[in-house]
Parts: C-alpha cells; sequence; structure tokens
C-alpha cells in the first residue's frame, strides 16, 4: 500500500511540474525568438521529461523492459489518445497533406529506427546516427527563416514546398501557441520545475517497479502499459483541447514531435551512453506496433486530409489490439522476435492499402 500511494504522489508531483516546465520555456523560447514550429518542438521536450525521466532511470538500473516499455507504449498511446481520440471528441481533425508528409516522413523514420535498435539489429549508437540523418534536418529547416529557406541549394519546386509545409504547420500553431516573453522568473521557475520532474519522475518509476514486482506484474506491462499511459495523460487533454479549436496541425505536430523527442531522448540516447541491456520479443512486439500504428495512422490521416470519427476509432482500435497483443504474450510467457514484427508488417500493408485506394469523401480542412 505505501508504494502505491508513493506512485500516486510521485504521478501528481511529477505532470505539476511537467505542466510549469511547459509553460515557463514556452516563454522563454518566445524571449528568444523562436519560430511557432520550434516553440512546438519546446513544448513537447518539456511534456515529455516525465517519460524520459522514467525511461532513463529504468535503463540506468538495468530495467531494459521498463525502460523501452515506458517511451514507446508511451508513443503507441500518444497515436490513439492525441489522434485517434481527438478525431472522436473533436468529429474531425483536418490537415494538409504537406503538413502530413513535413511530420510523417521523419516520424515514420524514427519508428523504424527504434525497432531496428530495440530488436538488436543495429546497435544505439548506430540508431542514434540513424535518427539524426532526417530528425537534424526537419529541426534545421522548422527554425529556419523564409528569407534563408528561399536561399537553400535545393531545386525551386522543392523550396516552395518546404516553404507552404512550414507555413501551414506555423498558421496553426501561432494560434495555439502564443506565450508572452519570459523573464528571469521564468527561467528560475523552469530550473525548479525540471529538478522537481526528474525528483518526483524517478520516484515513480521505482514505486512502479516495486509495486509490480509485489504482485508479480511484468516489467513490460509496468513501462509499456502503466508508466507509458500515465505518463502521457498531460499530452491528450492537450490534444483533445486543441482539436476541439479546430488545431489540426498542431495535433499531429504535438503526437509526432513527442514521440520522436521521446525516442532520441529516452531510448536511444540513454541507451548509448549504458547500453539497451537483454532484450526481448516483447519489447519488440512493443515498437513494432508504435512503428505499424505509426504508419497506419498517418495513412489515414494523408488519404484523407484528416482523421474522422470512424478514423480515430480505427486508430483507438490498433491501440486496444496492442494492449491485447501485449497481454497475451505475457501471459504466453514471451513471443518470438520473428513472430514480433509481424503488427508492423501487417500494419503497414493495411496502410499502403489505403493508400493505394482514393478517399471517396476527404475530411475538411481548416
Amino acid at each position: 500500500m505505501p508504494g502505491i500511494l508513493l506512485f500516486c504522489v510521485g504521478v501528481v508531483a511529477s505532470l505539476a511540474a511537467s505542466w510549469l516546465l511547459v509553460t515557463r520555456l514556452e516563454r522563454l523560447g518566445e524571449r528568444a525568438g523562436f519560430s511557432e514550429a520550434w516553440l512546438g518542438l519546446v513544448a513537447a521536450l518539456a511534456a515529455d521529461a516525465p517519460e524520459i525521466t522514467s525511461s532513463v532511470v529504468a535503463l540506468s538500473r538495468g530495467q531494459a523492459s521498463v525502460g523501452a516499455g515506458v517511451v514507446i507504449g508511451s508513443n503507441v498511446f500518444n497515436l490513439a489518445a492525441l489522434l485517434g481520440l481527438a478525431a472522436v471528441v473533436a468529429g474531425s481533425i483536418g490537415f494538409h497533406r504537406r503538413v502530413v508528409v513535413l511530420s510523417g516522413v521523419p516520424a515514420v523514420w524514427l519508428a523504424a529506427v527504434c525497432l531496428l535498435t530495440v530488436a538488436a539489429v543495429v546497435a544505439p549508437v548506430a540508431g542514434l546516427g540513424l535518427a539524426a540523418v532526417v530528425l537534424v534536418p526537419y529541426v534545421v529547416v522548422l527554425g529556419m527563416s523564409r528569407v534563408r529557406m528561399e536561399h537553400l541549394r535545393l531545386p525551386a519546386r522543392w523550396v516552395r514546398w518546404l516553404l507552404a509545409a512550414v507555413h501551414e504547420e506555423e498558421t496553426e500553431l501561432a494560434e495555439a501557441i502564443r506565450p508572452r516573453p519570459g523573464t528571469w522568473r521564468d527561467a528560475v521557475a523552469a530550473l525548479a520545475a525540471l529538478i522537481a520532474v526528474v525528483g518526483a519522475s524517478t520516484v515513480m518509476e521505482i514505486a512502479a517497479t516495486a509495486v509490480g514486482r509485489r504482485y508479480a506484474v511484468a516489467d513490460i506491462v509496468t513501462g509499456g502499459l502503466v508508466l507509458a499511459v500515465v505518463t502521457s495523460l498531460p499530452n491528450a487533454v492537450s490534444a483533445v483541447y486543441l482539436a476541439r479549436r479546430g488545431r489540426g496541425a498542431a495535433v499531429l505536430s504535438t503526437a509526432l514531435n513527442s514521440n520522436a523527442i521521446n525516442v532520441v531522448g529516452g531510448l536511444l540516447i540513454p541507451a548509448s551512453l549504458a547500453g539497451l541491456g537483454p532484450g526481448s520479443g516483447q519489447d519488440t512486439l512493443v515498437a513494432a506496433w508504435y512503428a505499424g500504428l505509426t504508419l497506419f495512422a498517418l495513412a489515414l490521416a494523408y488519404r484523407g486530409r484528416g482523421v474522422g470519427r470512424a478514423a480515430g476509432t480505427a486508430i483507438i482500435a490498433g491501440y486496444l489490439a496492442f494492449v491485447t497483443a501485449l497481454i497475451i504474450t505475457v501471459e504466453q510467457g514471451g513471443v518470438r522476435p520473428a513472430a514480433a514484427v509481424l503488427p508492423a508488417v501487417a500494419m503497414a500493408g493495411a496502410g499502403a492499402l489505403l493508400l493505394a485506394r482514393p478517399a471517396a469523401r476527404p475530411a475538411p480542412r481548416t
């Protein structure tokens, strides 16, 4: 009982401090002159602090399934909550196709790198390098001014496409994220909040692991379901709020950027420094569902120029299927790595079929 109480206290403290960190970093980013897209990245980074901290703590304690599970399981939940649930509640979320491609290509690449790393096909350091190949140019482009982007040494058609895609994303982010410029007080508050997030998330991870082992709960369930869902709740609430205001690009950007930051900051960097530890078929299963559901959700969004209630329900159903599959493998005592990647193959095939068939009635764009 004390362990459960300690876990609940850690959850409340971590999420509250995370919210304070988000608001203060947004203000400091506004003071520094960040673009709206960069402000969105800063907000996603701060909101991901509980997941990242919990993962780092678990990996440093040699709990690979908890560490990998919390960030990757959080990513699967993000897709269901930030895109699926938000669309169901709001009725529909409209996207420009350029925004889907701009955010979606790095998202699919990161999901694939995550799967290859967890499945031990590539080492964490190599995975980090592969992630940087796409993620660094993406972040640089988002932070560029229009004038600098116009002078990129790329074909004129590509430059025009980038200008339009970034403009469409930033137009909606400007409506969703408009903080006042920060002061030194915000910097102090951000530092205090960061310390609180780290401390509370550490307590939360240790307590959750202790309670899980006391009641014979598998580490992958503790990380991939319990901690993953709890640490992602603020992002889910924010996504529903933005979706109801018609800020589709902001919802998509929040979901995909949050997932990318989780993979890099919560898995690839700490695993490169401390090692990933012995993997399992269940870890690969979680990563495969993350990769497959990412591609499936983006295919729905691109095909329909948004996510309506039917598509949102399909994404949520995909998450519930993931939960069911994970629980079944725990009950069976494991899963072979070859079988664990089948969800990614199946979801990728479903996404390809969706893209091959023209949409009968695209959702209205915002």
